[in-house]
């Protein structure tokens, strides 16, 4: 087996560890919640090198035929394309190998570009019908509020982002659970967790047979909402907000609370996903060590940086 075969042999080990065993295994660890900011970063890192590594490996074994470096082998595959012939090397493997990479590289980065817009339309749209059906809170021109007896919180990012309270809701909190809950979705809008969702969001359109896509959106988004509270609990307290997040628990109207208007879980995962802040906010986890911090900065950083480093050298 030649190097750059071992290479994309490697890299496609890789993706296969960062495609199923690596996130299932974080998915399932308690850590984040001690971290989150950290299990993010680890998160898009997967994401990332998972990615890079799976086209890497493809890229690498089908253009292996066509020169002797990265560049001089695409020129030869781009001149065999047009004008041909193929190298006598290579074989049908080789040019199935070299179609997929090219082929799942544009499917990822169509399905992230239309995921985007499509969110920015839906938004626009939204904030459109809010402002016919909405009011402005008193004082407070950024948020609006709809007249539904169902407590709901949302936020619209944008150039004219906007916070969204429900009249039950108002009459559901008090002043200072609502002021929580105010701040948890400008938390949101402040750190731009939707970009962060779009992006994890496109993996799972992408990637629709995939389950670990799901687990990842499902783990993201319950990271954004506690660092969310983060926030919020700096301003009312841990009390306040979890008392606010109870209050809506039992209103048995978790679904659109504190989170987008449309949630594809189900309600006993919203549920979970409510306890599991509640109990972070009652019972705050000790933070993870500093050694265990710089061992997950690291992981980032290899994960970010040795696939391309390892499919542009070879």
């Amino acid at each position: 087996m030649t190097p750059v075969n071992d290479i994309a042999l490697a890299l496609g080990v890789l993706a296969v560890a960062l495609a199923w065993p690596v996130p299932a295994l974080l998915a399932r660890a308690s850590w984040p919640a001690r971290a989150p900011v950290l299990a993010l970063a680890l998160w898009q890192s997967i994401a990332l090198a998972g990615g890079i590594s799976m086209i890497g490996s493809l890229l690498l074994f089908g253009l292996q035929p066509f020169g002797d470096d990265l560049w001089s082998r695409i020129a030869s595959a781009f001149g065999s394309i047009l004008s041909g012939p193929l190298p006598p090397q290579a074989s049908l493997l080789n040019t199935f190998a070299l179609s997929a990479a090219v082929l799942l590289a544009v499917h990822l980065i169509l399905n992230l570009a239309l995921t985007s817009v499509r969110s920015r339309r839906q938004r626009h749209r939204h904030r459109e019908l809010l402002g016919l059906l909405s009011s402005p809170l008193p004082d407070t021109p950024s948020t609006r509020v709809i007249d539904h007896p169902a407590p709901a919180a949302y936020c619209l990012p944008g150039a004219r982002s906007i916070t969204v309270l429900s009249e039950g809701m108002i009459e559901l909190l008090t002043p200072e659970q609502l002021e929580a809950v105010i701040a948890h979705e400008r938390a949101h809008l402040r750190q731009k967790h939707h970009l962060l969702l779009d992006a994890f969001r496109s993996w799972k359109r992408a990637l629709p047979w995939f389950p670990i896509a799901t687990r990842a959106q499902d783990a993201v988004a319950l990271l954004v909402e506690m660092l969310a509270d983060d926030q919020a609990r700096r301003v009312s307290g841990d009390t306040v907000l979890a008392e606010a997040i109870e209050l809506v628990d039992a209103t048995g109207s978790a679904g659109a609370v504190l989170g987008a208007p449309k949630d594809s879980r189900t309600p006993a995962e919203r549920r979970t996903a409510l306890v599991s802040r509640e109990a972070r906010l009652l019972d705050p986890p000790a933070p993870i060590s500093p050694a265990a911090r710089a061992f997950v900065v690291v992981i980032c950083a290899a994960l970010v940086l040795v696939p391309p480093i390892l499919v542009l050298t070879s």
